[in-house]
């Protein structure tokens, strides 16, 4: 089947589905299904009118945000515990994989995979690794926590290596090659110090100047990993040394996109809430999509016309949802672990969050920069 022919059969798939008042997310497998890319399945929905729509968040919740304030010392923080949700079932470890659809990548287009919360060896880190394999992404972005419970240099390559050594450029661990130059840019995140020392992590990962935070390219997008731990030695608010360094990469920046990562996210409807702190003027500075994990669920929030993402189902346990609903909130996910594929043909940044199991739970694109 052609690949006109393929979008024309998911039109009128949408066309019928609508009137019988199917979920949007039936629409994302029905495309995988019929061997359309994740640009292709987001231009269709485009299309339809559908692409952005708000899927069904949490409902009965108050929109009041209660906001966490940052802690002054980079020290060792007490263990964060949070109530969680039960395990979801899963398939067999060993037979996982024979489950996961084929998603096509469009030849000329650039595919990352993004993981968060993950780095704790288990099952449901092993799944997710699975699923991200499955995509054969370009390279791979965390939003931190890579490295469970204290960051420490004995269960680093365990945590990490073991599952996504492959990707891990000048890997040194034990579990087998590692890539021929770097695929995998990890964010940061407070587990990553936990023991008292970043040491562990700057020296598995041999990352661009001091580690802590850096920028990379690859083809037309450009990415600013930020650490947003208080305690950083060049600040972590919007006067903060870090900060105008991220303003200066922006701005010298001609990369079609520019995403901003980061650990704490600026908004959550989660336990652990909105990292005010983070509340950087990031859509003023030139980003067009921020990044980030910490609460372990999947969120989408749109504030002042830009969209922020919690990441954190990558395999640590998951959270129940927190006190409130923040008023972007335009999706909340908790009930399985997974992590999200994003695609650029170059007209449009295509996303979606997809379940371990397979299971397409969101999705989103943005369009081509006009300027």
């Amino acid at each position: 089947m052609q690949e006109e022919e393929k979008r024309e059969q998911f039109s009128r798939f949408i066309e019928e589905s609508l009137q019988q008042g199917l979920s949007r997310r039936l629409f994302l497998r029905r495309g995988f299904q019929l061997g359309l890319s994740l640009p292709s399945i987001m231009a269709v929905l485009s299309a339809c009118g559908l692409a952005n729509k708000p899927n069904a968040s949490l409902s009965g919740l108050p929109t009041a945000k209660i906001a966490q304030e940052p802690t002054s010392a980079l020290s060792p923080a007490p263990l964060e515990l949070a109530p969680t949700v039960p395990a979801a079932p899963s398939l067999p470890s060993a037979s996982h994989e024979r489950y996961l659809p084929t998603i096509v990548k469009e030849p000329s287009s650039v595919r990352f995979a993004v993981i968060g919360d993950y780095g704790m060896a288990g099952e449901a880190e092993e799944a997710v690794a699975l699923l991200v394999r499955s995509w054969e992404p370009d390279f791979i972005v965390t939003t931190g926590d890579n490295n469970y419970v204290d960051g420490l240099a004995e269960t680093i390559d365990a945590n990490i290596g073991q599952y996504y050594h492959m990707f891990i450029g000048d890997y040194r661990g034990s579990y087998g090659p590692g890539a021929n130059r770097k695929r995998f840019f990890p964010t940061l995140g407070n587990h990553d110090w936990q023991g008292g020392s970043l040491q562990p992590y700057l020296d598995y990962f041999q990352l661009p100047g001091h580690g802590r935070y850096y920028s990379f390219q690859h083809d037309i997008l450009q990415f600013f990993m930020l650490h947003s731990t208080p305690g950083e030695p060049d600040g972590v608010d919007a006067d903060s040394l870090q900060a105008q360094w991220l303003k200066g990469e922006l701005a010298r920046s001609h990369a079609l996109w520019k995403i901003v990562v980061m650990h704490h996210p600026p908004y959550s409807s989660g336990i652990h809430g909105s990292s005010t702190w983070m509340r950087w003027p990031f859509r003023e500075w030139g980003a067009q999509l921020v990044l980030a994990g910490h609460d372990h669920h999947y969120e989408r929030i749109e504030h002042d016309n830009l969209i922020y993402i919690v990441n954190g189902l990558g395999g640590a346990a998951r959270y129940a949802p927190g006190c409130c609903l923040d008023e972007g909130s335009l999706h909340f996910f908790n009930k399985n672990h997974g992590a999200m594929l994003f695609e650029s043909d170059g007209k449009q940044l295509a996303a979606a969050f997809i379940t371990r199991d397979g299971d397409p739970v969101d999705s989103f694109v943005l369009e081509r920069p006009t300027s």
